[in-house]
Order: structure tokens, then C-alpha cells, then sequence
């Protein structure tokens, strides 16, 4: 491979496998005096097909020198081929905050925990260099043909199953499948963004005993907090301590003191030995909308090229989510909330409640009453004793069940949630969306009694076949 005469035609992109940090690389810097020095690298990154960026750990001999002579020669290794190449660089600056910077920090903890040096391995910053020449260093094999392999119709096939989702929990469905069926990603969930804009939670996963739906990580914890606060990818390679989000959740807890919260939270879906993750934000134009997180227990399983795929995919998700929920809020007369009962006599309101909750009695089958507890202060509902959901999704099921313990009505739509004052939905129609689907999954999950059935397009119906006993608790 040639690429030191025309400096336009450079690219390091067919290189991207040896910056995976399998095999470590060499930097070699020298003084302004003309001595050299040599180092091994815990990582290198690459950013574009033109520049990388080293890891700065250490306040040692190479950092004086790229500091008084930018000029540098890295030589790195590709795992799967054990061939070398040889890139001159300019040193440009250093970033110690933002998206490249945390990708680093969290792709290097990989490595740490990998490598047992997870005390001494500590980011200071990302140094970002030019790439000027690539050489192939002289090998008894012949070098293979550096070309990334075609990924257009595996992106094709996911763009197709995507684009035949008609609402949300189709969407859901149909992208993990997807990934499943087409990439080969057994362990895998998506997450959203919640209406403050601090935590994710759980609304699909696939591979897992548990679901984990209704799960949740705070924002900038663990692999999957990070991707959501910097709106970058993060792929680790390594098995890593630090950045798994059942320590993020637990470490989140602990600093707000909220260790027995513990033993009512949803547990996260998760591999026990994971050795490879990757977090995708899912984005709509400049709008978050949450994360896609995949994991698997192989090292090195997901590649530059997987990532360049889920970030696609992840985009298309966040647009899809958005259109549909505005056409479901704007469907004609699909969502229209149901017309208020005529006034007619002074005792008709009372004889038609009773009448209501005659008729929900009557499609409760006889049995045990099914407490539901309803904690006003962080709308967490309790089915008997078991702990079922909080937040929004269980504000919107109190408001169900009372609907139709005292009205006797089943039939629901989305608008009139959204139109809800005591809800105070915010004016973004993907947030009801994603929790209603939340909320049905839920049931399935916990409750054999309470069920969501659509029954249109923004409409449903609550099917409960015991009968009910409501306790709120103030």
C-alpha cells in the first residue's frame, strides 16, 4: 500500500482494525535535542480517515516531547492479520472533556480491567494527531487487500424491517429482531429517555431470562449513561468493571442514598461476563431520544464496522419513533376522548355510576380482591405485594384503574391522556408513546390479572379479571 505521495488520497480507514487496542502499539517521539524515545500505547482511537488520538496518561518523556516536537511515528498492529503499518503523525492538541475524550476514557477501562492495570491506567486526555504517511512495514507474508467489506446490503435488509413498523411496539420489535437475524447480536436493549432528561429506562431487550423493561440508568453512568450524555458512540472491546450499568445503577443509588429504593427498582437485563458492549445514542435530528446497547460475551466481537451500522440504524429508529407518535397524535378521530355523559336527571349521574360499576364488576371475575397500592409521591404502584412500576407509566395506570372502577369504562385513547391536566404530559407525544408501551409490557410481564390490549390506532382497552380494591397512599 502506497499512500505517502498524494496527501489527499491518505486514508487510515481500511486500518481500523488495529486501533482495537488487541495488540498494543508503539509511539516513537523525539527530543528537541535529537534523542528518541519509544513507548507502548494503551490505546489508540480512530477518528477520522486522517486523524487518531493517543491516550496521555502519563507526565512522562513522550509527553515532553510531542509538546516540543510534534512530529511522531506510531506503528500499528492489525490482530486478525498480525500485519503492521507504519504512520507518521503530527501532534495537534489535547481534549480532556467531551465525546472523543469519555469514548477513550471508557474504551481504556476496558483495557485496564483487561490487563489487570485498572489502578494505574487513568486518562488524563485524548492527544489528537494528523496522520501525514502510512507504510506497510516489510512482512515475509504479503500484505492482504486493505477493503472494509460491504456493508450497503446488511443495512439495506435492516432499513426494510425497520420501515415496516406501523406503530412504536412494532418499531421495538421488529429492530431487535432485526439485530438479532441480521447482524447476529444475541443480547441487546433499547432505552429511553425519560421526561427530565436524567435517566433512561428500559423499554425492549432480547437475549435476556429477565426483560428488565422498566429498568433504569441515570444519565452519564456506566457505557450505556455516557453514550446518552455525549451523544457518542461507546464500544469497549474488553470486559471492564467500571463501566457496567449494574455498577452505575448501584453507584448512582449510593451517592443518593437510596440503598433501600434497591429492593423495589426493576434490575437491568445484563450478561454476567460481559466481554464486548457497545452503546449507540438513538437521535433525532439535535433531539436525544435514547440509547441502543448491545453486548455479547466475546472479546472483539463488535467491530468499527458494527459500530458504523447500529450508529445508522440508531438514527433511523429515532426518526421512525418520532413520525410515528405524531401520527399517532394526530390520526383523525382516532384519538378523540370519549363524549362526557348528557346531565339528564339529578339522580342520573349516581344510578349511572352504579350502574358502571356493576358492569366492571361484571367482567372481573369472582376471586380475591387485587389490592393496588398507589404511592402518590413517586406514583410507584404495587399489585398485592409485588412491585410493578413508577413514574409516568404508574400515574397512568391509577388513572386508568380509577376510570374504571368508578366509571365502569374499559375503552381508552391516547389523546385523552395526553389531554389530561392531572397527568401534565410534556408537549413531546413520544414520551406517552413510549411509556404506554412500557406499561403494556409490564403487565405482561408481572400481572396475570390486569392486561393492555390495542384495540386501534391510539386506542387500547384494560382488561382486569379480578376484582379491584384501589389504595392510595398519601
Amino acid at each position: 500500500m502506497s499512500t505517502a505521495s498524494a496527501m489527499g488520497t491518505i486514508s487510515i480507514t481500511p486500518l481500523r482494525n488495529c486501533f482495537e487496542g488487541a495488540v498494543p502499539s508503539v509511539l516513537a517521539t523525539c527530543s528537541p535535542e535529537g534523542v528518541p524515545n519509544v513507548t507502548y500505547l494503551s490505546q489508540v482511537q480512530y477518528v477520522d480517515a486522517r486523524h487518531v488520538a493517543l491516550t496521555f496518561q502519563f507526565f512522562n518523556k513522550t509527553r515532553r516531547n510531542i509538546l516540543a516536537n510534534p512530529w511522531a511515528v506510531l506503528k500499528v498492529v492489525d490482530p486478525y492479520t498480525g500485519h503492521s503499518y507504519r504512520l507518521q503523525v503530527r501532534y495537534l492538541r489535547t481534549e480532556t472533556s467531551g465525546a472523543l475524550f469519555e469514548s477513550m476514557k471508557a474504551k481504556l477501562a476496558g483495557i485496564a480491567s483487561h490487563t489487570g492495570m485498572a489502578e494505574v491506567f487513568k486518562l488524563l486526555g485524548a492527544d489528537v494527531y494528523e496522520v501525514l504517511q502510512v507504510d506497510p512495514v516489510p512482512s515475509p507474508a504479503p500484505a492482504p487487500a486493505l477493503a472494509t467489506p460491504d456493508q450497503l446490503p446488511r443495512l439495506r435488509q435492516l432499513a426494510a424491517a425497520l420501515n415496516a413498523s406501523r406503530d412504536l411496539d412494532e418499531l421495538l420489535d421488529n429492530t431487535l429482531t432485526a439485530l438479532q437475524g441480521i447482524c447476529g447480536i444475541e443480547h441487546q436493549m433499547i432505552l429511553k429517555l425519560d421526561e427530565c432528561g436524567d435517566r433512561l429506562f428500559t423499554v425492549a431487550s432480547r437475549g435476556y431470562e429477565q426483560s428488565g423493561v422498566g429498568s433504569e440508568i441515570p444519565m452519564g453512568h456506566g457505557v450505556i449513561g455516557v453514550a446518552a450524555r455525549e451523544r457518542t458512540p461507546i464500544r469497549i472491546s474488553h470486559m471492564t468493571s467500571e463501566y457496567i450499568y449494574g455498577k452505575a445503577v448501584r453507584d448512582s443509588a449510593a451517592a443518593l442514598g437510596l440503598h433501600h429504593q434497591l429492593e423495589t427498582a426493576i434490575p437491568m437485563p445484563g450478561l454476567a461476563e460481559c466481554r464486548s458492549q457497545m452503546a449507540v445514542p438513538i437521535l433525532a435530528g439535535q433531539s436525544l431520544y435514547g440509547v441502543l446497547y448491545v453486548e455479547s460475551p466475546e472479546d472483539l466481537r463488535f467491530s468499527y464496522d458494527d459500530e458504523d451500522t447500529l450508529q445508522i440504524l440508531a438514527h433511523q429508529f429515532g426518526w421512525m419513533a418520532r413520525s410515528l407518535a405524531t401520527e399517532a397524535a394526530c390520526e383523525p378521530g382516532a384519538e378523540a376522548p370519549p363524549p362526557p355523559a348528557a346531565p339528564a336527571r339529578a339522580m342520573a349521574p349516581t344510578l349511572e355510576a352504579a350502574s358502571a360499576a356493576e358492569a366492571a364488576g361484571a367482567r372481573a371475575t369472582q376471586g380475591k380482591p387485587l389490592q393496588v397500592r398507589y404511592f402518590r409521591a413517586d406514583h410507584s404502584v404495587f399489585l398485592d405485594d409485588d412491585y410493578l412500576i413508577k413514574g409516568l407509566a404508574g400515574a397512568i395506570l391509577w388513572k386508568l384503574l380509577q376510570a374504571l372502577q368508578r366509571e365502569g369504562r374499559d375503552q381508552f385513547s391516547n389523546r385523552e391522556l395526553r389531554l389530561d391536566p392531572e397527568l401534565a404530559l410534556p408537549d413531546i407525544a413520544d414520551n406517552l408513546e413510549a411509556r404506554l408501551v412500557l406499561l403494556q409490557r409490564r403487565l405482561a410481564e408481572r400481572s396475570a390479572c390486569v392486561h393492555m390490549r390495542k384495540t386501534g390506532r391510539g386506542r387500547f382497552a384494560l382488561e382486569v379479571s379480578r376484582p379491584l380494591r384501589l389504595v392510595l397512599i398519601e
